[in-house]
């Protein structure tokens, strides 16, 4: 081969090389500048936060706009909002697993573990069957308390209750790991 030859060669494979890199970043950078082509669908929390304050502010008494607001500041990691609206629910109707599930996962998320402890179980007393306080309760002790005993004997009831589907598999994954 002529050095002419392999001298064009490197030539057009380091340019294709660049061109490549600069397509990619520009791409990148397209997507970046503009919001409305999000991977992942876009929900406007504000705005669905902002209704949702103004139904509490005028209907207190209106657990289930406190549940729905305390559920929007949870998926859109407010956790210390989401605690405090699912308080309003909780002292309206405080026999809700669910709720209180949720507000021990927030908990947890700011590091209040003994809340989180006392509200999955709380919400398992209430609903003995109720799986993901139990399936929370085992991480909390599995990962932050790293009492592993606790941690096995809750979530041996979880299979108990549930010895099948993709939390059992999750659940009996982490069993082993430990």
């Amino acid at each position: 081969m002529k050095k002419e030859t392999i001298i064009l060669v490197l030539l057009v494979l380091g340019i294709g090389i660049l061109a490549g890199m600069i397509f990619t970043n520009a791409k990148k950078d397209s997507v970046s500048n503009n919001p409305s082509v999000a991977a992942a669908p876009s929900i406007d929390y504000r705005q669905k936060i902002q209704a949702l304050e103004k139904v509490v502010q005028q209907e207190p008494r209106n657990r289930n706009a406190w549940v729905q607001l305390g559920h929007n500041y949870f998926d859109s990691d407010q956790p210390v909002q989401a605690i405090d609206a699912y308080d309003q629910a909780l002292a309206l109707d405080g026999n809700d697993p669910n709720v209180l599930t949720d507000q021990g996962i927030m908990y947890r998320k700011v590091g209040l573990t003994d809340k989180a402890i006392a509200n999955f179980s709380t919400a398992n007393k209430l609903s003995p069957r109720h799986i993901q306080s139990l399936y929370n309760l085992g991480i909390v002790y599995r990962y932050d308390t790293k009492e592993l005993d606790k941690a096995k004997e809750v979530w041996s009831r979880y299979l108990e209750i549930t010895p099948t589907g993709d939390g059992a598999e999750q659940v009996r994954a982490m069993l082993n790991q430990m």
